[in-house]
C-alpha cells in the first residue's frame, strides 16, 4: 500500500516538474528561435507603420501542451506602442490559436502601428508569455528592427495657391478722332465740314491731352476713303484725292498745336466700314446684305449684288455711302498710368479713383494682407469684381483663414480651375486628402497637379507623385523628395537645383543612402542646418544613424 503510494506521488511529482520545465524550456531556448523583420528599418508611410515578421520555431522548441503569447511592442522617446496580441499553441492544445507543431516551422506575421511623434528614435521587439496549464514564463524579449524612418513628411503640404493676375497697364494707348465727310464723286472740303462738331471735338481733344502731364502725342494720322460705289479703279483715285485735300484740312484745323507732320494713307472703297455701319443700321434685311459680303469677295460682284437689291440700295444711298466718304484725323496717344508708389499711396489717400485693374495691381503691390483685403472688398464692391473676390479668397487662404478663405472662393460666379485648386489647398490644410484629390482633379491645372503630387506623397502613392511632379514649377523640393521615396536617387539628386534647407537637406539623404563619405554628408546637412527645425530632426534621423 505505502509502496503504491509512493509510486503515485512520484507520477505527481513528475507531472508537476514537466509542468514547469515546458514553459521554462521554451524561455531558456528562445535564443534558438529566429526572427526575419522585412523592413529592417521600420518606415512610415501616409502615417502608418507596417512591418511583417517571419518567426522560425526549431524542432523540438514548442511544448505540444503549451500556449505562447506574442506581443509586438514599438518602444519610442517618451511611450510604447503595443500590436496585437499573437497566439500560439502546441498540437495537443484544444483552442483556436495558430498550430505550431513539434517538428518546428515558419509564422509570418504582418504587423501595424499607427505613426505617433517620437517614433524617429524606436525599436520593435517581441515580448513573449509561455503558458502551460496555470503556469507561465516571460520569455526574453527580442528587438527585431529599428525605426522609424519618416522622410516622406518632408513634403511641403502647404500647397500651391497663386492670386489671379491683374490686366493693369503702366502705358496706355489711347486715340483721339475727329473727321470730316466729302459729296459723291468729290475730294473737295466744304468749309462747313472744318467747323463740324466731329472737327471742334477733334480739337478739344488734342488741347486736353497738351494740358495732361500724363498723356503724349506719338503720332497723327490722316486715313482717306471712298464709298464702295462706282468702281474700284474710279475709288481708288478718289480715295488718294481725298488724303491729299485732308492732309491740307488736317494742317488748318491743327495750326498752333504741336501735333506734328501726319501719316497720310489713302485706304480706297471701304468694304470694312461699309460692312460695320450696315451691322449697326436699323435697314431692313441687313443681314441678307452681310451675307452678300461674306460670300463674294471680288468689290466689283459685291457691288453688283447689292445694286441688285434696289429698295435695300435706296437705303444704303441715305444712311450708310455718305458716311463712308471721308477723311479721317487721328491722334495716336500714350498715357502714363499711375506708377507702383502713386497707386500704394492712391490706396491710403484716395482709392475711389481707382478703376477695378489700378486696384487689382494696387492689392499685390501692397505688403500688409489686411490692407490686401480691404483693396481687394472696394473692388468687388465698387466693380462686381470675380477676380478680386477670388484674390479675397486667396488672401485670407494665406493668412491661415481656411473657413473664411473658403466662403469666400464659394462666392465666386466663375468656379474656374483656379478656384478648385485653391478649394483643393483649403482641404489639403485640414487633412481632407479625398476632398483634396477630388478638387485638384476637377482643376487640371499646372498648381492643381503639382498639389496631388503632395496627396500622392502623403497617401504613399510614390509613382503617381514622380509623375504628378515631374514638370512641376517653382520650388523643386517636392520633386526631388518624390524620385527620393520612390528609389531614384539619381533623378532626384539631378532635380535637386534649389538652393533651399530643406533641398539640402534631402541631398544628404540621397548621400547617405548611396554611402557617400561623411564629409559631403555633413556638408549638405550644415547647409541645412541653417533652419533650426531640420538640425534638430538630423539628430535623431535614422537616415544618418551610420554618419552618428
Amino acid at each position: 500500500m505505502k509502496k503504491g503510494i509512493r509510486i503515485f506521488a512520484s507520477a505527481v511529482l513528475g507531472l508537476a516538474l514537466a509542468a514547469c520545465s515546458s514553459a521554462e524550456k521554451m524561455a531558456q531556448q528562445a535564443e534558438n528561435v529566429t526572427v526575419k523583420c522585412t523592413p529592417v528599418v521600420l518606415e512610415a508611410i501616409a502615417g502608418n507603420v507596417d512591418a511583417q515578421v517571419a518567426v522560425t520555431y526549431p524542432k523540438d522548441y514548442f511544448h505540444p501542451k503549451a500556449i505562447l503569447e506574442v506581443t509586438p511592442v514599438l518602444v519610442y522617446e517618451g511611450g510604447e506602442a503595443k500590436g496585437k496580441t499573437l497566439r500560439y499553441q502546441g498540437e495537443k492544445v484544444k483552442d483556436n490559436y495558430k498550430v505550431v507543431p513539434t517538428a518546428g516551422t515558419t509564422v509570418t506575421e504582418n504587423l501595424h502601428f499607427d505613426y505617433v511623434e517620437g517614433m524617429e528614435t524606436s525599436h520593435l521587439e517581441l515580448r513573449g508569455v509561455a503558458r502551460y496549464g496555470k503556469k507561465s514564463v516571460n520569455l526574453p524579449v527580442k528587438k527585431v528592427a529599428d525605426g522609424v524612418n519618416t522622410t516622406y513628411m518632408l513634403v511641403k503640404s502647404e500647397g500651391q495657391v497663386a492670386f489671379k493676375k491683374d490686366n493693369y497697364q503702366s502705358v496706355i494707348k489711347q486715340t483721339a478722332e475727329g473727321q470730316i465727310l466729302y459729296q459723291v464723286n468729290s475730294s473737295e472740303v466744304q468749309n462747313k465740314q472744318l467747323a463740324s462738331q466731329s472737327v471742334k471735338d477733334f480739337q478739344a481733344a488734342l488741347d486736353e491731352i497738351a494740358a495732361n502731364e500724363r498723356k503724349t502725342i506719338t503720332g497723327t494720322e490722316v486715313v482717306a476713303y471712298a464709298s464702295p460705289e462706282g468702281g474700284e479703279k474710279l475709288n481708288a483715285k478718289l480715295s488718294d484725292n481725298r488724303s491729299k485735300t485732308g492732309e491740307k484740312a488736317f494742317e488748318k484745323i491743327t495750326k498752333g498745336k504741336e501735333v506734328g507732320a501726319p501719316e497720310v494713307r489713302s485706304i480706297g472703297q471701304d468694304w470694312e466700314g461699309f460692312q460695320e455701319l450696315v451691322a449697326k443700321s436699323d435697314i431692313q434685311d441687313k443681314d441678307l446684305i452681310l451675307r452678300v459680303l461674306s460670300m463674294y469677295s471680288d468689290p466689283a460682284v459685291r457691288e453688283s449684288e447689292i445694286r441688285n437689291m434696289s429698295q435695300i440700295y435706296t437705303s444704303l444711298q441715305s444712311s450708310v455711302l455718305p458716311e463712308l466718304r471721308r477723311a479721317r484725323f487721328i491722334a495716336n496717344v500714350e498715357y502714363q498710368n499711375y506708377t507702383p508708389e502713386e497707386l500704394v499711396e492712391l490706396v491710403d489717400n484716395n482709392i475711389n479713383v481707382l478703376d477695378e485693374e489700378a486696384l487689382l495691381r494696387a492689392a499685390a503691390l501692397v505688403k500688409d494682407n489686411a490692407k490686401k483685403e480691404e483693396v481687394y472688398k472696394k473692388a468687388i464692391e465698387k466693380f462686381g469684381s470675380d477676380r478680386a473676390q477670388y484674390n479675397l479668397g486667396v488672401c485670407y487662404l494665406k493668412d491661415g483663414k481656411l473657413d473664411k478663405a473658403q466662403k469666400a472662393l464659394q462666392a465666386v460666379k466663375e468656379q474656374d480651375g483656379d478656384v478648385q485648386n485653391a478649394l483643393g489647398v483649403i482641404a489639403l490644410r485640414k487633412d481632407d486628402l479625398k476632398t483634396a484629390k477630388n478638387c485638384f482633379k476637377k482643376a487640371n491645372t499646372a498648381e492643381a497637379k503639382a498639389n496631388m503630387g503632395v496627396v500622392d506623397i502623403l497617401t504613399g502613392d510614390y509613382p503617381a507623385a514622380v509623375q504628378d511632379l515631374a514638370d512641376a514649377k517653382g520650388c523643386c523640393h517636392n520633386t526631388v523628395l518624390a524620385y527620393l521615396l520612390n528609389d531614384q536617387p539619381d533623378k532626384a539628386l539631378a532635380a535637386a537645383h534649389c538652393k533651399d534647407p530643406k533641398v539640402a537637406y534631402l541631398k544628404a539623404i540621397i548621400a547617405a543612402r548611396q554611402g557617400k563619405a561623411a564629409s559631403e554628408v555633413k556638408g549638405y546637412l550644415e547647409a541645412a542646418g541653417k533652419d533650426k527645425a531640420l538640425a534638430e530632426r538630423a539628430a535623431k534621423d535614422i537616415e544618418f544613424v551610420d554618419y552618428r
